[in-house]
Order: C-alpha cells, then sequence, then structure tokens
C-alpha cells in the first residue's frame, strides 16, 4: 500500500493479530481497516472480545509476546509504517506522537512513584521540561483533568487516590507528552456512572 493522504493522520489496513501456536492460532484481530482524519473522533465499536483492545495495541506494537504477533496489514501514522519500526524507534513514538489511556488504571500506575513524579517522567522525556517546570505542568495537567487540589495530590501515591482519581491521572499523563493520537481504551469502564460522566 502506498501512504495515505496528507490529512489522514493514522491509516490501518487489513490488520491481522494472532495469539498462541502458529499452527492452531487464534485470530484477534481479522482483517480491520480504517482511517482517522487530523482532528477527527473515531470509535471503534465492537462485542466484549472482539480485538478493539489488541487493535490499540498493535497499532503502538505492544502486543504481549511471544504469545501474540502481528501476522499481517499496515500501519501507517503521519506518514511512517508503524510496523517497520524498531522497539527504540517506537518509544520516541509512544506518549509524545501517540498516546494511550488504558482501560485500568489501577495496573497502570507505579504504586512506589507519587503520581507527580510519574507525570514528571513523560514531561521530562518527551518535552525536556525539569525542576520548576515539570512540577508546576503536572499540576497544571492534573488540574486540567478535574483532580481535586492538584498542588496537594502532585505528590500523593497512587494507593491514595479514588478509582476515579487514578484515571483522571492516567490521562493526565496521556496529555502530558501532547500527542497528536490519543488512544483511550474504554477508559471508564472501572468507574461508576457518575465519575463516568466527569471524565
Amino acid at each position: 500500500m502506498s501512504m495515505p493522504a496528507d490529512d489522514i493522520l493514522l491509516s490501518v489496513r487489513d490488520l491481522q493479530v494472532h495469539f498462541g501456536p502458529a499452527a492452531k492460532p487464534v485470530r484477534a484481530v481479522d482483517g480491520v481497516s480504517f482511517d482517522i482524519r487530523r482532528g477527527e473522533s473515531f470509535a471503534l465499536l465492537g462485542e466484549s472480545g472482539c480485538g478493539k483492545s489488541v487493535t490499540a495495541l498493535a497499532i503502538l506494537q505492544l502486543v504481549p509476546a511471544p504469545a501474540g504477533r502481528i501476522t499481517g496489514g499496515e500501519v501507517w501514522f503521519d506518514g511512517t509504517d508503524l510496523l517497520d519500526r524498531s522497539e527504540l524507534q517506537m518509544r520516541h513514538i509512544r506518549g509524545q506522537r501517540i498516546s494511550m489511556i488504558f482501560q485500568e488504571p489501577m495496573t497502570s500506575l507505579n504504586p512506589v512513584m507519587t503520581v507527580g513524579a510519574q507525570i514528571g517522567e513523560v514531561l521530562e522525556q518527551h518535552l525536556g521540561l525539569r525542576g520548576r517546570a515539570r512540577q508546576d505542568r503536572s499540576i497544571e495537567l492534573l488540574d486540567a483533568v478535574g483532580l481535586p487540589a492538584p498542588a496537594r495530590r502532585v505528590d500523593d501515591y497512587p494507593h491514595q487516590l479514588s478509582g476515579g482519581m487514578k484515571q483522571r491521572v492516567m490521562i493526565a499523563m496521556a496529555l502530558a507528552g501532547e500527542p497528536d493520537l490519543l488512544i483511550a481504551d474504554e477508559p471508564t469502564t472501572a468507574l461508576d456512572v457518575t465519575i463516568q460522566a466527569q471524565v
């Protein structure tokens, strides 16, 4: 396939992801294709277990190996073939060019680091912010996602936060690198209805 048109930010063509042995694979994703234009919102819908999360992981080359593997297709992001990128190259894309909000914040946050330090890592790695600028931006992000008392909460550990607060931290982390594409994998699934509406 040739590169997609200039207004296409992400183009997925005939993506295939298999799990298990090559002789008897389980087809988690089988021929998924779609385009996302710059500035466009896009929803990938389907039943539970149909491969939505695996599709998102495949875009970022995060399919858990060796059990899972991308067996076919193309993923073009802003003119770059992501499936042709090395792990080192993908590290520069993940977080800054493409971010993902995962389904389960309880297992995605590091329990021994403050939430400010976790957001700060993203800010330092992708934007080069350090010291006071890094701390101030972390607080701004927590405020932007509606975390109460962000200047105090920036020094909290994940176990000190409710499920809704943890999810807000995950959203702040995903936004910290100022990505061109934000993938949200059912970011409100584990939250009660009131918190879902706020997020």
